[in-house]
């Protein structure tokens, strides 16, 4: 049965998609209705755009939300993640639905899928499921089944000014705007005892931390302050490391008072190491900065980009002033109300490859158009 991309359809259509009622199973996981039939799977959302619930994503991607039943995990997923017949090679159907009836979206593909073990062992369990559209909504479209939430309060930029002058300013205001407090503010404030040996940017972040967590890193991470240890060839006091373990960061060792704003070095582990161009307190910035696009619910994703392309998108964003982050990448930042953008050479010969994260789905939205293409865009 052929069915017309992006019209209104009925209950009963969507079904038969499926192969109809007849052996078919129906179950709801994060508030999207699944259906389970020999012919094929058909997944119905809700329009709307809220974190954590099954819906559009974007122009290409639909996501379900689990955690989902073990028949849907099964289906997804296939004997790639669970025993039994593989049944992921059957059509997976799409829809959401609007207050006037189905809006048929077209087939989808998984293409990224997250799954838990329960405690105690057993099956795993899906947790979450992309799918890519194997149709491109157009904008209309996007905005009648995933009309954007008004934006919050974005944060500000107001710590942007004491970047070369007050960076203990910076660093806790662009800190406490982008990250909302998980708790109470310690009181009175404390510094861990056997973090004083620390130089003071990193105390701060970790007073930060206390009530911010993600402060410390999501992707790469600085290290607590319990675990701030030697390196292998104990030349450096380590105090962060690369997600997959590749690279780490380091102080010079200071046996008696800590130096104020230290350099910092960053070391693969077979070669030896260099340093970062910024000391301590603009590093603490820049990793703030890189973690924040790295890390961010909404991103937008472009590579191969030349001077002019880059020049196209930032022009009406405000530039960092700090010297390169990363030896590796020489990477820079550009800021607007509510979104990081890092700019990375890699050493491509002239090109670069860009990362823009948001605070909310309306401050990707702002960014300009540009004569390239996005590898992802969630606006």
């Amino acid at each position: 049965m052929a069915t017309a991309l992006w019209v209104l359809v009925e209950e009963a259509e969507m079904e038969a998609l499926a192969g109809g009622l007849t052996g078919a199973q129906r179950f709801t996981v994060g508030g999207a209705i699944v259906v389970l039939g020999p012919l094929g799977s058909v997944i119905i959302t809700a329009a709307g755009d809220a974190l954590g619930h099954s819906g559009v994503w974007s122009a290409e991607e639909v996501r379900l939300v689990g955690p989902a039943p073990a028949p849907v995990t099964k289906r997804l997923l296939g004997d790639s993640e669970v025993s039994g017949a593989d049944e992921s090679s059957l059509p997976i159907h799409l829809a959401v639905r609007l207050d006037e009836g189905l809006l048929y979206l077209g087939r989808g593909r998984l293409s990224r899928a997250g799954t838990t073990r329960p405690v105690g062992g057993g099956e795993s369990v899906l947790t979450i499921c992309d799918l890519r559209l194997d149709t491109q909504l157009s904008k209309p479209v996007l905005h009648r089944v995933r009309p954007t939430a008004p934006a919050p309060d974005l944060p500000p930029l107001g710590w942007l000014k004491h970047v070369n002058g007050d960076r203990a300013a910076a660093l806790e205001q662009f800190v406490t705007g982008w990250y909302p407090a998980a708790g109470q503010p310690p009181s009175p404030p404390s510094v861990p005892t056997g973090s004083r040996s620390l130089p003071g940017s990193l105390q701060q972040l970790y007073l930060l931390a206390e009530q911010r967590p993600d402060a410390l890193g999501r992707h790469n991470h600085i290290l607590p302050w319990h675990e701030v240890q030697s390196d292998p060839l104990g030349e450096l006091l380590v105090f962060g490391v690369e997600n997959q373990g590749c690279f780490y960061w380091g102080l010079p060792w200071i046996w008696d008072e800590p130096e104020d704003d230290p350099t910092v070095w960053f070391r693969e582990y077979d070669d030896k190491p260099v340093t970062e161009q910024e000391p301590l307190s603009g590093f603490l910035l820049q990793f703030s900065l890189f973690e924040a696009a790295m890390s961010a619910d909404y991103v937008g994703l472009a590579d191969g980009l030349s001077d002019h392309q880059v020049q196209q998108l930032t022009a009406p964003l405000q530039h960092v002033p700090l010297r390169s982050f990363g030896p590796q990448t020489r990477t820079r930042f550009w800021v607007a109300p509510g979104i990081v953008l890092s700019v990375s050479d890699a050493l491509k010969d002239g090109k670069f490859d860009l990362r823009a994260g948001a605070a909310h789905r309306s401050a990707l939205q702002a960014l300009p158009e540009f004569d390239a293409e996005w590898l992802r865009f969630d606006g």
